[in-house]
């Protein structure tokens, strides 16, 4: 049954010392992130070191991902590019063929970041093919809209028909989750059947949406009216999503994207998360179960 795999995202510069805590809980992929910058951490001697703990084991390294601004390089986002380029280099020595990020964005709209969006993710694009990379961008809005933001474009549907157009190239894709288009108020289920042969890897992470506040108050009221999810305690039908992505011959993870769900946060962080695992695996359909012969 894991030919779509169900996994979780661990910080990449505590990855070595997370993992074998982690791994009796049954997940079956691990997509380490970090935050705007990998200095710091000896990329050769983390994949060492997690290539060992999984030894023997069925679990692998889904994606590396970088979360910044690498069109800018702004501040706190000056090595997010090189960062880039370091885990695109790195990618294999981890056994994954897939880095993912935010695309950045250029002050302004999301057709003024569009030129810049091209230079960078053209050359990142060639330097990930010669080395049989895949390039995923997550669709995080990160507070942005269409005309203003701070690090993200890769966030509707319109913005992926530019990027794409921009950069044509067939190892560019997306790091899909149903919760940044829910948010947004955006039916995830059309959308994903419609662009499921872009989509390289899925963040498992969910949405409440509280439609009587929207009814009442609307979205810029004082109420909130959207919460953040663990993957089975929100709205998604994972079923459904599943059974697209199979049906689109699918072979990528679904990594929980934790640290996000009101209720369970804090001490049962850990706790929803299992949950969330389990709650997957029985969507993806059980336990397999051979046919008579």
């Amino acid at each position: 049954m894991n030919n779509i795999r169900i996994g979780t995202l661990v910080n990449g510069s505590t990855a070595a010392s997370v993992i074998p805590q982690i791994m009796p809980h049954g997940f079956e992929s691990f997509g380490l992130t970090f935050w705007q910058t990998t200095q710091g951490t000896d990329l050769s001697e983390l994949a060492k070191r997690v290539r060992e703990q999984l030894a023997g084991s069925d679990i692998v390294i889904s994606t590396l991902g970088i979360f910044g601004n690498p069109l800018t390089g702004a501040g706190k986002n000056e090595d997010t590019l090189a960062s880039w380029e370091r885990l695109i280099d790195a990618a294999d020595a981890f056994g994954t063929d897939l880095v993912t990020g935010f695309t950045g964005r250029m002050p302004g709209s999301i057709d003024a970041s569009m030129a810049k969006f091209g230079e960078v993710f053209g050359e990142l694009a060639k330097r990930a093919e010669a080395r049989g990379v895949r390039l995923a961008f997550e669709n995080c809005d990160m507070g942005g809209t269409w005309g203003n933001g701070d690090w993200n474009i890769a966030h509707n549907p319109t913005a992926w028909e530019k990027m794409f157009n921009t950069v044509q190239a067939d190892n560019i894709g997306l790091q899909w989750e149903p919760c940044h288009q829910m948010v947004s108020l955006i039916d995830p289920i059309p959308q994903l059947r419609k662009w499921v042969g872009k989509i390289f890897n899925v963040h498992g992470k969910d949405v409440t949406i509280a439609w009587d506040v929207i009814r009442e108050y609307g979205i810029h009221g004082p109420r909130e009216f959207v919460w953040h999810r663990t993957p089975g305690f929100g709205d998604s039908n994972w079923t459904d999503i599943i059974s697209i992505l199979r049906q689109a011959g699918y072979k990528g993870s679904i990594d929980i994207e934790g640290w996000h769900d009101p209720v369970y946060r804090d001490e049962l962080e850990m706790t929803g998360q299992v949950h969330g695992l389990n709650y997957l695996k029985r969507c993806r359909g059980g336990d397999f179960i051979p046919n008579p012969v």
